[in-house]
């Protein structure tokens, strides 16, 4: 047996979420990358469950100098999906809407981010916005109650713009060593994320719920 073969054969699988880490990496240097990204954070305000962050940081690891402009797309792709969600919300909520929450086991909230939304718009979908609170929630509950849409247009427009230009520009001005610290650190940093994303979540439900 050779010395490949048996390295093969005895080789750890990597981490899933570490091989989607690395595959998107893969878009910094293709001309599909600024695309995919548009893409991904549009559909992850409306559905997917990653966040676009994920193939941002990569993009701006890649290129540093444009980290400025992927910012951008990311936070023109987002705002577009959440206007898609709150449409799905106002619209079509019991065929797309509730379907999607109840997918992802959000649906027993929907009525919790409707009363935030009316004791302080700004706090409750800023929140969501910017923090890894799952934003889908927030931009179908915007549709359904109703929410103004330049309100929500523009709450949206600067949450999701403050979160994206402020990782794209730490990347741009320590792109190598965040990089070398990502790729030490990617397995304690994936959990981080983790808890962060359900405490985030949990924040939801007790604090702003009224505990």
């Amino acid at each position: 047996m050779s010395e490949r073969a048996a390295g093969a054969g005895t080789a750890r699988p990597r981490n899933p979420i570490r091989r989607l880490y690395d595959w998107v990496l893969g878009f910094a240097d293709r001309p599909s990358g600024p695309l995919a990204l548009v893409v991904l954070a549009a559909s992850e305000a409306v559905f997917f469950p990653i966040p676009p962050d994920v193939l941002l940081i990569p993009l701006c690891l890649g290129r540093p100098s444009r980290a400025l402009r992927f910012a951008l797309l990311c936070t023109v792709g987002s705002v577009g999906g959440a206007l898609l969600g709150y449409w799905a919300g106002s619209t079509l909520y019991d065929t797309i809407g509730r379907p999607i929450l109840e997918l992802y086991g959000y649906g027993d909230v929907y009525r919790t981010v409707g009363e935030l939304y009316r004791q302080n718009l700004v706090v409750a979908l800023g929140s969501a916005g910017f923090t890894p609170i799952p934003y889908k929630v927030f931009t179908i509950a915007a549709g359904g109650f109703k929410v103004p849409l330049l309100s929500f247009v523009t709450i949206s427009a600067v949450s999701r713009g403050a979160r994206f230009f402020l990782v794209a520009g730490l990347l741009r001005l320590f792109g190598e060593p965040v990089r070398e610290f990502i790729d030490r650190w990617f397995n304690v940093l994936t959990v981080a994320f983790v808890v962060l994303l359900v405490a985030g979540f949990v924040a939801v439900r007790w604090v702003l719920g009224g505990g």
